[in-house]
């Protein structure tokens, strides 16, 4: 019910369209008018500003396109810097590692070299120890014998003056005279 009482007033109003489009035709209706108007001015704008705009559009676009060139070109620059940068970076580490490498080599030379210098050093020194040993030793050999020779002729001295008279002293003193000559020669 409801629906017939929406759809009556909308035939009419259809059917009375329908009317005034039969009885004025096409050319009777303001919307047309306005249509063929917007239609004429579009026209004059593009007769009128359409090589301006046409050109105005290519100068855009050339100028896009010279933008869009530069930037490739940048861009191959960009990745040709960025290869020959990786490059040098590989070359570099292979240099540190080759840095490294003969540092360690280096290191372990020098380690060797001073642990040959101290072995040295420290067999040097104690052949200088020992060479001190045997020269304090014959130096202590020498005083004791020294040391003996003195006692001895001290007790020699003791002993031929205790027991010996002066007629022997005299011999003794005339055999030691005449033995003189040869011990000299």
């Amino acid at each position: 019910m409801m629906f017939e009482a929406i759809a009556a007033p909308a035939a009419t109003q259809g059917a009375e369209h329908a009317a005034d489009h039969a009885a004025g035709g096409f050319f009777s209706h303001a919307e047309t008018w306005v249509l063929v108007a917007f239609v004429i001015v579009v026209g004059f704008v593009i007769v009128k500003f359409g090589g301006t705009v046409v050109r105005a559009l290519d100068s855009r676009a050339e100028r896009i396109r010279a933008k869009l060139d530069e930037a490739r070109t940048l861009r191959e620059e960009a990745q040709g810097m960025l290869a020959e940068y990786e490059q040098k970076h590989k070359e570099a580490m292979q240099t540190a590692d080759e840095i490294v490498e003969h540092a360690r080599v280096e290191a372990d030379r020098l380690r060797r070299q001073a642990k040959d210098d101290l072995e040295e050093s420290i067999g040097r020194r104690e052949r200088q120890a020992e060479e001190r040993i045997a020269q304090a030793e014959a130096q202590a050999v020498r005083e004791v014998r020294a040391q003996m020779v003195t006692v001895a002729v001290a007790a020699a001295e003791r002993i031929i003056a205790e027991r010996m008279d002066d007629r022997h002293q005299a011999a003794l003193v005339d055999a030691a005279i005449d033995d003189l000559p040869r011990r000299l020669h």
